[in-house]
């Protein structure tokens, strides 16, 4: 395709704002937001490792109040049945006053036991829990001093005017010929780019690949008012000035 140069940069600064459309136009982002955003995920990775760890805290002194009380009705039991083994005189009564009392000394044992373990299981758990409590005193810290430099940064940070992008496409298209812009159309059609730069002199910057020697060689000894097209995707090919 013949276009003299300076309607060659035309065209590639059209191709490229058509593209930056079709992804929607939008302002960097402050680096002070991202720091925000990561501030508040782990903030919240923080509330929620709390949270778990509450929640086994929780779970264990649940099971030492239910040992306990267990052991309070087994005790009564057990003293029930000395009471009135002091009192009974049938054989098979007495017979089955034992074997219930044995039942109830055995039982305190392996719950004694199994308090034990609560008693040690929950020691380090509450540790670990006051450990995932100053993590996310600290997590809240973060985040605070993260939202006020976000808040500064805000404010000295100039709004910048709304870009009009489709005005600019208009104008841009108003500066080229119509049989430029249906060549145009044709390749964009054909491989979403269309027109883009020649790189360094051996790339292109439609689909990034670095061409053959003999191939740089034509496109840089092209006339100047000649647009090479890419080999391997076929973008028209814009030298630099």
């Amino acid at each position: 395709m013949k276009l003299e140069a300076q309607k060659q940069r035309t065209l590639l600064e059209l191709s490229r704002t058509l593209r930056l459309s079709a992804v929607g136009a939008q302002a960097p982002e402050l680096e002070e937001k991202l720091e925000l955003e990561k501030a508040e995920k782990e903030h919240k990775r923080a509330l929620d490792a709390a949270a778990a760890s509450q929640m086994a805290v929780d779970d264990v002194e649940n099971d030492i109040l239910r040992i306990q009380a267990d052991e309070r009705k087994l005790r009564k039991r057990e003293r029930d049945d000395k009471a009135q083994l002091s009192a009974a005189t049938d054989p098979d009564v007495r017979r089955e006053l034992e074997h219930d009392r044995y039942a109830a000394k055995s039982r305190i044992g392996d719950l004694m036991s199994e308090l034990q373990e609560a008693h040690n299981e929950i020691h380090a758990l509450r540790n670990n829990r006051d450990v995932h409590g100053a993590r996310v005193d600290e997590a809240a810290r973060k985040l605070e001093t993260a939202r006020r430099a976000f808040e500064t940064a805000q404010q000295a940070t100039p709004v910048a005017p709304e870009r009009d992008i489709d005005a600019e496409i208009a104008e841009l298209r108003g500066q080229l010929d119509e049989q430029t812009l249906a060549e145009f159309e044709r390749q964009r059609t054909e491989n979403g780019i269309g027109v883009e730069e020649f790189k360094a002199g051996k790339t292109c910057g439609s689909c990034s690949m670095v061409l053959p020697p003999a191939e740089r060689a034509a496109i840089a000894n092209a006339p100047k008012n000649e647009m090479p097209q890419c080999s391997d995707c076929g973008s028209y090919l814009v030298r630099p000035a």
